[in-house]
C-alpha cells in the first residue's frame, strides 16, 4: 500500500465521502452510497465483489489510487495517487434487454464527456466504444510527415483523457452491469502513461478540482441512465443515440477496426444500429462490430 500522505501534494486533495454523499445521494435517487478509499487493486473488482454480495444498484466505489486497474482487452490502467478520478458503479438494469446493454459504455461517455466539458472547458469527443478524447482539427507532423502509421490518426493530436469499463456479473438477484470509469484529471507531462495520453490540466482546463468534478459525472449519470432506463433501453427514445453521434469522432470517419484473433476490416463508420454497435461500410458491404479496436484513419 502506498505511504504517501493526502496533503502531500496541495495540488491534489483528497475526496471528502460525507460531502459527496450529502452531495449526490438523495432520497428515491439512485445513488445510495459512495465510498471513498485510499487504495484498491481495482474499483471494477470491488464492486463486482459487491455485487455478488448482494449489493444494491446505485453503490458506488472511488479510489485515490488503483494498484491494478483494469482496462478493456486486460489492459493495465495506473496514475498516481489523487490525479485522475477512478470509480466504479453497480448498476442493475433489470428493466433493459440484454441485447441493448451495450449501449452502457456509450452511456457512460456521453455523461462524462458532458460533465467534463461543463465543469472543465475542455471539449471533450467520444471514441468508439470507450474512450474520452481530445482532437485536434489538424493532422499532427508525425501524420503530415508520413510516420510508422502514416494513415492512422486523422486527427494527428488525438489524446485520449479517460477510459470506460463494463463488465457483466452473474449474481443471485440477477445479472448486473459493474461500470468503471478513469478520468486522467492533473497529470503532468512527465507523469504520462503513453505518448498519446493527456489529462484536463494540460489541456487547460478552466477547473480541474476532482470533487465538482465527480458530483457532475455522477449527476448526468444518473440523468441519462434513468431515461435510457425508463424506456427500456431504447436509443432513439431516451435520446441517447442522438447525443452520442454528435460527440462521436469516430462516425464519419474512415477507420481500422482491429478484432482479436481475426484480420482488421477497414472503411468508413457511418453510424451505429439499434445495439449499439458500430457500423461501418467496406468494399464488401455494411458490418456491424459489437467490439474491437478501432483506429481513426486518414
Amino acid at each position: 500500500m502506498t505511504s504517501d500522505s493526502p496533503y502531500s501534494d496541495l495540488d491534489r486533495p483528497p475526496l471528502r465521502e460525507p460531502a459527496l454523499n450529502k452531495a449526490v445521494g438523495r432520497p428515491g435517487g439512485l445513488w445510495r452510497r459512495i465510498e471513498v478509499v485510499a487504495e484498491t487493486a481495482s474499483t471494477n473488482g470491488d464492486v463486482a465483489d459487491a455485487a455478488r454480495a448482494g449489493a444494491q444498484e446505485g453503490y458506488v466505489r472511488v479510489a485515490e489510487v488503483q494498484s491494478a486497474g483494469r482496462g478493456r482487452l486486460g489492459r493495465t490502467w495506473s496514475a498516481p495517487p489523487r490525479s485522475g478520478l477512478f470509480l466504479s458503479v453497480l448498476l442493475r438494469p433489470s428493466d433493459v434487454p440484454a441485447a441493448r446493454w451495450g449501449w452502457l459504455p456509450l452511456l457512460v461517455g456521453t455523461a462524462a464527456r458532458t460533465a467534463v466539458d461543463a465543469v472543465s472547458g475542455v471539449p471533450v469527443k467520444l471514441k468508439w466504444p470507450n474512450d474520452l478524447i481530445v482532437v485536434d482539427d489538424t493532422p499532427s507532423a508525425e501524420a503530415t510527415a508520413g510516420g510508422s502509421d502514416p494513415a492512422a490518426d486523422a486527427y494527428g493530436a488525438a489524446r485520449k483523457l479517460g477510459g470506460i469499463l463494463v463488465e457483466r456479473v452473474d449474481t443471485a438477484q440477477g445479472p448486473a452491469a459493474v461500470v468503471g470509469l478513469g478520468l486522467n484529471v492533473s497529470l503532468r507531462r512527465e507523469e504520462l502513461p503513453a505518448p498519446h495520453a493527456t489529462s484536463l490540466v494540460l489541456e487547460g482546463a478552466k477547473a480541474a478540482d476532482r470533487d465538482p468534478l465527480l458530483r457532475a459525472v455522477l449527476r448526468e449519470l444518473e440523468r441519462w441512465y434513468t431515461d435510457w432506463s425508463v424506456t427500456g433501453g431504447d436509443p432513439m427514445a431516451s435520446g441517447l443515440l442522438s447525443a452520442y453521434a454528435a460527440s462521436c469522432a469516430t462516425i464519419g470517419r474512415r477507420v481500422r477496426v482491429e478484432l482479436p484473433g481475426g484480420d482488421p476490416v477497414v472503411g468508413e463508420a457511418v453510424g451505429l444500429d439499434g445495439d449499439g454497435r458500430l457500423l461501418v461500410r467496406t468494399a464488401a458491404g455494411e458490418r456491424a462490430f459489437g467490439a474491437g479496436d478501432v483506429v481513426h484513419l486518414r
